[in-house]
C-alpha cells in the first residue's frame, strides 16, 4: 500500500513539473507577408517572375497574329499544334521557376529564423495568423538578418 501511494506521489510530481515546465515555453511569430515585402531576394524574385509572364503573354500576342496570316486549315492545326506545345512547355518552365523561387526564399526565411529561434532562446517561432494572444514578434528581427 505504502509503495503505491509513493508511486502515485511520484507521477503526480511529474505531471505537475511537466506543466511547469510547459508554461515556462516562449514562442515567437513572425508576419511573413511583411518579411516577403521586406526582402529584397524576393522582391527580386517577383520582378523576374512577372517579366516572364509578359514574355509569355508578348509571345501569345506575337503568334496570333501569325495565325491570323495563314490561308490553308492544314496550316493552320499544324501551326496550333506547334504553337500548343511551345506554350505548355513555356508555361511549365515558369511554373517551375515560381517553385523554385518560392523554395528558396522560404528555405532562407526558415533558416534565419531558426537561428533567431535558437539566439532569443524560444521553443518555437509560429505564424502571426496562428497566435491569437502571447508570444514574441521576432519579425524585425528576421528582416534584419535578411539584409
Amino acid at each position: 500500500m505504502k509503495n503505491l501511494k509513493l508511486m502515485a506521489l511520484m507521477i503526480v510530481s511529474g505531471i505537475i513539473l511537466a506543466v511547469g515546465n510547459c508554461a515556462k515555453a516562449e514562442v515567437g511569430y513572425i508576419d511573413y507577408q511583411r518579411v516577403l515585402e521586406s526582402y529584397s531576394v524576393a522582391q527580386q524574385a517577383v520582378k523576374e517572375i512577372d517579366a516572364k509572364t509578359l514574355e509569355l503573354q508578348q509571345y501569345m500576342l506575337e503568334q496570333e497574329k501569325q495565325y491570323k496570316n495563314l490561308t490553308t486549315p492544314l496550316q493552320k492545326q499544324n501551326f496550333q499544334t506547334q504553337v500548343e506545345n511551345t506554350m505548355k512547355a513555356k508555361q511549365e518552365a515558369l511554373m517551375k521557376l515560381q517553385r523554385d523561387k518560392e523554395t528558396q526564399i522560404l528555405n532562407n526565411i526558415q533558416a534565419i529564423a531558426k537561428s533567431v529561434m535558437v539566439a532569443q532562446k524560444l521553443d518555437a517561432i509560429f505564424s502571426d495568423q496562428v497566435v491569437f494572444v502571447g508570444g514574441v514578434d521576432v519579425t524585425d528581427l528576421i528582416i534584419q538578418k535578411l539584409k
